[in-house]
């Protein structure tokens, strides 16, 4: 149907997705054949980890064509998640307290963005006459971090912002504390021609403060040495190297975003489902370690914490505790659960009891990694 308005549907895609609660829509094209190479060098000097997912599908990651044959346009959507006053700072500084990411305090983000571009699918879908609808060979897929989807190229093309030295998102209105979502589709809407420029300029500031140096270089993360990484993605044992620099962070690790100097400008979240649960902006180390099993699983349902398991949540909250001042109550806490949730967990508690150990030790806040290039 070649008279067939696509500029309004792109205008009116946009009111949609604001509709839906979405700070941002952008439109881009599929082509990411710019960023191929560099995938491939970073998958082949091992920086994704254990994240074998990363390497795998091929090319599909990089080519969104071949992941959803026919996609022509991917949809772009930005929603902020930063909740209000979270003390932030203050529980960072405080050595009893757990500190677990921003973006994990409330309800996982994954199903609730996802029902929205579902939703903002079907809107797109009645908006179109009969024979440009979708069918076998046409198709309006959306995804939230769940599939080979290189987002943050396609956020940064569809001029939701410019890609950090830290390798997120910066947008000069609304700072990094925001996800991500996709819809791919086949429909050959007007592209989006607004993209940021990086304003990052000699700033080096989130590359400094990291506690554990997983930056090799500006706009390079090696996986292996981030504390996100190693606190939710890392199923085995959390080396040693890191967990003092680890200090009270037991899921995630916010401090690139924290200092960067956009982020003032970032707003606080108007979705309830994002503000904090269960006191986890807020709770001591050793009430979160004394949870039960039951306690955990009731405490994060619904919560992205959920996905790294019971014996995962105790790994880091002893790495936690022994980065804590040395208290009795914190020693016997920890020798009550010796032995009773394996090899993993037992490991970390007698780190943690060595560490408590040495009441006069100065906890190391950062190390430097050795092979890092010169900044």
């Amino acid at each position: 149907m070649s008279d067939f308005d696509y500029h309004q549907l792109a205008r009116d895609i946009k009111r949609w997705g604001r509709e839906l609660g979405f700070q941002q829509i952008g439109i881009t094209d599929a082509d990411l054949s710019a960023h191929e190479p560099g995938l491939q060098e970073w998958l082949a000097k091992g920086y994704q980890g254990e994240m074998q997912w990363m390497g795998e599908h091929g090319n599909k990651r990089s080519r969104p064509a071949e992941l959803v044959p026919g996609t022509a346009r991917v949809i772009s959507a930005r929603l902020d998640y930063l909740p209000g006053d979270t003390a932030q700072i203050k529980v960072l500084k405080d050595a009893d307290k757990a500190y677990v990411s921003r973006y994990a305090l409330g309800r996982d983000y994954h199903k609730l963005i996802r029902k929205r571009l579902a939703t903002l699918a079907k809107k797109i879908e009645n908006a179109l006459p009969d024979e440009l609808k979708p069918n076998g060979e046409r198709q309006m897929r959306p995804f939230v971090d769940s599939a080979p989807v290189l987002e943050r190229p396609l956020a940064d093309k569809a001029g939701l912002g410019w890609t950090g030295k830290h390798t997120l998102i910066l947008n000069d209105s609304a700072g990094s504390w925001f996800f991500l979502g996709e819809l791919f589709t086949y429909l050959p809407l007007p592209i989006d021609k607004s993209e940021q420029p990086n304003r990052c300029g000699e700033c080096t500031a989130c590359l400094k403060v990291c506690p554990t140096d997983a930056f090799p270089e500006p706009y390079t993360l090696d996986a292996r040495r981030c504390i996100s990484y190693l606190t939710i993605e890392l199923k085995g044992a959390i080396p040693e190297e890191f967990r003092e620099p680890m200090g009270n962070r037991v899921f995630g690790c916010d401090d690139c975003q924290a200092i960067c100097p956009w982020n003032k400008y970032a707003k606080p979240t108007c979705e309830t489902d994002f503000l904090p649960r269960h006191g986890l902006d807020n709770s001591d180390l050793l009430t979160l370690f004394k949870w039960s099993e039951a306690e955990f699983l009731k405490n994060t349902e619904g919560s992205a914490i959920r996905r790294i398991g019971y014996q995962r949540w105790l790994r880091n909250l002893a790495v936690g505790l022994g980065n804590a001042p040395t208290r009795p109550d914190i020693i016997d806490a920890l020798q009550a659960r010796l032995g009773q949730h394996g090899e993993l967990v037992n490991e970390h508690i007698q780190w943690a009891l060595a560490q408590q150990a040495r009441p006069n030790r100065r906890r190391k806040r950062k190390i430097k990694n050795p092979h890092a290039n010169a900044r």
